[in-house]
């Protein structure tokens, strides 16, 4: 799906742009999971996702009249952010359709970076939006469909293996799709025998239901609190290359997914997002199918969330 190679050469096209985030070993994880286990900082990058990695590789790689034009992107948060930023660096002016339902620390980040921030009533018409505004001569900047994209997101895989490289298994957040397959393509291509499991949220499944229907489904609306795992649906790219290379998809509800960054934020002291708590949902439904030689990580893919939000989420649940 995506080369080693394209993955490689990213690594080396954003060295020195991003953080190489840490990867932890986690003793309240790995006893509540009963297997050694590792996270994935990856909440700590810039701009508080793993965007800015495929971002930077993308914007990198457009020519001097394409900088010119300018770039679009539709968002629920993180990508909208990244991209913003990115421009910002780059000189590039940047321009973000997002829902009217996102949240506020999101808009204000975003715009904070240097966006024009354009609101639409829903996820859908927000790529709408994008579509007629790349129409009329901007360049867009897809949050998932683009191999060029991806193969920045995969370069968390490269330093995981780096880092830990008898790693058996890898747990990665599905929004569209591009993180768990570019992390997927590092890590199967230099260890095969990993195992790359994707996970979402109910009301934001759209890989789980694709892969169900055996062809891309369109969600009619995105109900989950992980926004930022919210796209209405995946592409072709990424569902066939979570079918070449991802195990399986798991879905948790938006309950667990809070309890996870609950526990994570009161025991390892991360403040994480929904979208990064469903990976350590997902791992606790497998714990009765891990041995005790496994190795676990869960990348904690960003930790964009306002306190009220999760105040709001805890009383939602009864927490």
């Amino acid at each position: 799906m995506i080369p080693l190679q394209l993955i490689a050469q990213a690594q080396h096209r954003i060295r020195g742009l991003v953080h190489r985030t840490p990867l932890v070993k986690s003793k309240a994880v790995s006893e509540r999971l009963g297997v050694p286990t590792w996270l994935k900082l990856e909440f700590l990058q810039k701009t508080g996702s793993f965007k800015s990695r495929g971002a930077f590789n993308k914007l990198l790689t457009l020519t001097a009249e394409e900088r010119a034009r300018g770039v679009v992107a539709v968002s629920g948060g993180n990508h909208g952010q990244a991209v913003a930023y990115v421009g910002t660096q780059l000189g590039i002016a940047t321009t973000i359709c997002m829902p009217e339902t996102t949240p506020r620390n999101y808009l204000d980040a975003t715009r904070g970076y240097g966006a024009n921030v354009v609101l639409l009533p829903n996820i859908r018409e927000a790529f709408a939006e994008v579509h007629r505004q790349k129409d009329a001569g901007k360049v867009m900047v897809h949050p998932f469909d683009d191999p060029v994209l991806a193969a920045g997101q995969g370069t968390i895989g490269l330093e995981i293996l780096e880092d830990l490289p008898d790693a058996t298994h890898v747990y990665a957040s599905i929004g569209g799709g591009g993180l768990v397959v570019g992390i997927a393509a590092a890590v199967k291509a230099i260890k095969p025998a990993i195992e790359v499991v994707g996970v979402e949220t109910h009301g934001a499944d759209a890989m789980a239901q694709a892969l169900a229907a055996g062809k891309i489904v369109e969600l009619p609306a995105i109900t989950s609190i992980a926004k930022t795992l919210g796209a209405p649906a995946v592409s072709e790219f990424t569902l066939n290359g979570v079918r070449e290379l991802v195990r399986e998809v798991t879905v948790v509800d938006d309950a667990e997914a809070v309890a996870a960054l609950t526990f994570v934020l009161e025991r390892c002291k991360y403040l994480i997002e929904p979208a990064a708590g469903c990976v350590l949902a997902a791992a606790e439904r497998h714990r009765e199918r891990f041995k005790p030689r496994d190795k676990l990580v869960l990348v904690l893919c960003g930790g964009n969330v306002a306190v009220e939000e999760l105040c709001g989420w805890r009383q939602r649940f009864g927490m």
